[in-house]
């Protein structure tokens, strides 16, 4: 992404709308008069007497127990050094955000304006009542093994120093790996380490906790190793001196079984690569530069086992693997302390799921066929879903063992249950479909480019690595607001179809488009008429394969957006119905609603169309569909047009297609409440499921309700995406935002990969 537009991209992010990136939200009922007086005064009382004779009682009453403080004074953030506690809030905010869609904790951000260790330990020690755990970010070393210890040794509430441990233990996981595919022994590898600070030096003593010998390391500051002959270590440092003969970083890398790397891009060459021993391991971690490029290092040794930070090459040491599944598990134990043995129960969870075969959606996340354990996974990638229910237990179940929980748990199995519920929180939907489309970008046809939104969204777009942008319309008013706006698009093709540059392609998609419509009506001279429209020419590149994606809708009706591409591309073979689709992303995670944009009042064939077409698709995304078909009735409750209608439907559905999970006629509210569905309907296939897909029985109550749900629970919405058409065409609603537009552009290009 060019610099100057991640900037004005990122200041936009975190200044629209509400600003920042978090907020409270109530968790109990608060419309009545009652509701508030239980919230606070008289009925407050009650709860505070409770803990004020049994202290725990805080834990029963309050948001203590899933709270975490994001705590820092802004003095080593990121990669932009000391730049003060306020400028250090986004960063901490962004913090709290990964807490909370990875392991669903809460947080609270809290920059604290002191340098001094003292003032700042004893600040922090005053408001500890507040939290069930304390995540230190971005504080500078050495301070940050002072402050951390202090408060660890005077809390009886998890304390951990990110920065420092994240980078260990999911380094670690890495190493243990590496070295088994290496089938190298961890007693005897010399390691060579360049970086001293406080993630490097965390690194080093958990290795040395795993087997590595503190003799065989060779760690490296800005002026050299880190050796007994010089003067101006401090007591941090001096426990890892080197007491053999003092070499410099060059003399170092001879024979060395693994390079660890926290320090600057480009620090290492080919010869220091090629010197290694046999089965080097390099850890290149140095963000966003690695100490030496990934293709570089691997071009010199075929026999390499590289990870880096970077998320465009395998192996990526994340810390999101890490810190929010040390706290979730820390937390539902009670846990007084993160101690050693819960760090290393945390790096062998990641480094054994790495050995484990990888699910279907992980691979599509990724574009793999079949993701393995071998070099080019030692760590599970960032989006594995199960790292949630495999790491908390193992820290939990070590917390317990080590005498620190307070409240051990007794039956993993309903623990585990209860880990993968809490991963609706995270909308891994919409992060897997970038991933993806991102593996293998599609040319995108916008056939409105005369358009800001549509421009700032293929920007985006292309930026993402998602797509390449063709953008049709007139060429100098497009030229315009990618000048007025300052839009990184000017390389991107522009095409305007009623140009005089345009005449010999207008008359060869017209010639397609009379040869499907001649006995429908239309003329060739209409066609060429017709071709002069950008909707029928951006269908005509997308038959022809000059487009992959065709995007439209934006400033016109929905219908006459659909019509060229149905006219020119046509619907899928097998298919007799089209079909319109939401995803809107809640709490629970993603619900699917059909149809929202077409059928004004499908029949019963019309809607078991629909139906398979919008279960074929959920099941694209990797998930199983379990499909409601809606109405005001409830299994015979009720007669009517729409209710026999919806019932018919799921008798043909249970009658010929009893693989897909599917009941109905039954209301809404019913359908999405799995208790309520199996309290009174226990026979339904839904009953303890509940449904993540609607079927409506007509149009309208369709697009009322997924537009009442977005509106009202400010959920998330794709769409509206475009089923049953022969290639990829989606038509936007009128007035999309740039997010939505994006989304769209990612479901486009997912969905030509899909059908490769």
């Amino acid at each position: 992404m060019a610099k100057k537009s991640l900037k004005k991209e990122a200041l936009e992010y975190h200044s629209s709308g509400r600003k920042g990136k978090i907020e409270v939200v109530p968790t109990k009922p608060y419309s009545s008069q009652r509701d508030l007086s239980l919230a606070y005064s008289p009925g407050v009382a009650e709860p505070c007497l409770e803990i004020s004779e049994n202290n725990d009682d805080v834990y029963k009453y309050t948001a203590k127990g899933n709270l975490v403080a994001v705590i820092s004074n802004g003095t080593a953030v990121l990669g932009l050094g000391d730049i003060g506690a306020d400028a250090s809030k986004p960063v901490m905010e962004g913090k709290g955000l990964l807490f909370k869609i990875f392991s669903d904790i809460d947080v609270f951000d809290i920059e604290i304006n002191e340098t001094d260790i003292d003032k700042f330990v004893e600040t922090v020690k005053a408001i500890s009542p507040t939290f069930g755990g304390i995540n230190l970010e971005d504080i500078k070393a050495p301070e940050a093994f002072e402050i951390e210890e202090r408060l660890k040794n005077e809390l009886d509430i998890p304390v951990m120093h990110d920065d420092q441990h994240g980078t260990a233990i999911i380094s670690s996981a890495a190493l243990l790996n590496a070295l088994e595919l290496a089938n190298k022994d961890i007693n005897k590898v010399k390691v060579v380490v360049s970086g001293a600070g406080a993630s490097a030096q965390s690194c080093v003593k958990l290795y040395i906790s795993l087997g590595v010998n503190k003799k065989n390391i060779f760690m490296f500051d800005s002026k050299g190793l880190i050796h007994e002959s010089r003067k101006d270590l401090d007591k941090t440092k001096k426990y890892f001196q080197q007491t053999s003969e003092n070499v410099d970083l060059i003399g170092a890398m001879q024979g060395a079984d693994v390079f660890l790397g926290l320090s600057k891009g480009d620090l290492l060459d080919k010869e220091m690569i090629k010197n290694m021993a046999l089965n080097p391991i390099v850890f290149a971690l140095a963000n966003p530069d690695p100490e030496i490029d990934y293709n570089l290092a691997i071009g010199v040794r075929d026999d390499l086992i590289m990870a880096t930070g970077r998320s465009d090459h395998p192996n990526q040491v994340n810390n999101v693997l890490g810190f929010p599944y040390i706290f979730r598990g820390a937390l539902d134990v009670r846990a007084t302390t993160i101690n050693e043995e819960m760090k290393l129960a945390a790096v062998r969870a990641i480094a054994e799921l790495a050995k484990e075969p990888v699910p279907d959606v992980v691979n599509e996340a990724y574009d793999a066929k079949s993701i393995s354990f071998g070099p080019t996974q030692i760590i599970p990638k960032p989006l594995d879903p199960r790292l949630i229910y495999w790491v908390a237990p193992a820290v939990a179940k070590a917390a317990i063992e080590s005498g620190v929980a307070k409240e051990p748990i007794t039956n993993w199995k309903s623990y585990e249950l209860q880990l993968k519920k809490r991963l609706g929180l995270d909308n891994k939907l919409i992060r897997n479909l970038t991933s993806k489309a991102k593996r293998s970008p599609k040319k995108v046809v916008f056939a409105e480019a005369d358009h800001y939104k549509i421009l700032k969204a293929a920007l985006m777009a292309k930026d993402e690595g998602i797509a390449e942008p063709i953008l049709l319309g007139k060429k100098q008013r497009i030229e315009e607001i990618i000048e007025e706006y300052n839009l990184d698009l000017a390389d991107s093709i522009i095409i305007d179809p009623r140009s005089d540059e345009q005449i010999k392609k207008r008359d060869e998609f017209a010639e397609i488009l009379y040869s499907k419509r001649k006995r429908r009506g239309l003329t060739l001279y209409e066609c060429k008429k017709m071709m002069r429209e950008r909707n029928y020419f951006a269908s005509a590149m997308v038959e022809t394969g000059a487009a992959d994606v065709m995007i439209s809708g934006i400033s016109r009706n929905y219908r006459d957006s659909i019509r060229p591409a149905l006219q020119v591309i046509g619907v899928e073979d097998g298919i007799n119905k089209i079909a319109g689709m939401y995803i809107l992303i809640t709490k629970e995670g993603p619900i699917f609603f059909a149809d929202t944009t077409v059928n004004i009042n499908p029949s019963v064939e019309e809607l078991v169309d629909i139906t398979l077409l919008v279960a074929k698709t959920v099941k694209q995304y990797k998930i199983e569909p379990n499909i409601a078909l809606l109405s005001y009735s409830n299994f015979g409750s009720n007669e009517g047009e729409d209710a026999l209608k919806m019932r018919e439907v799921a008798k043909v559905m249970h009658e010929k297609y009893p693989e897909i999970t599917v009941d109905g006629e039954i209301q809404a509210n019913f359908a999405v409440n799995k208790d309520l569905v199996s309290d009174f309907f226990p026979f339904s296939p839904l009953a303890n499921k509940g449904a993540n897909t609607l079927i409506f029985p007509n149009l309208s109550a369709g697009n009322i309700a997924y537009k009442l749900v977005k509106e009202m629970s400010q959920s998330e919405a794709i769409g509206p995406i475009l089923l049953g058409m022969k290639k990829p065409v989606h038509v936007l609603q009128i007035g999309s935002s740039v997010r939505e537009i994006l989304n769209m552009i990612t479901i486009g290009v997912v969905d030509v990969q899909n059908r490769k």
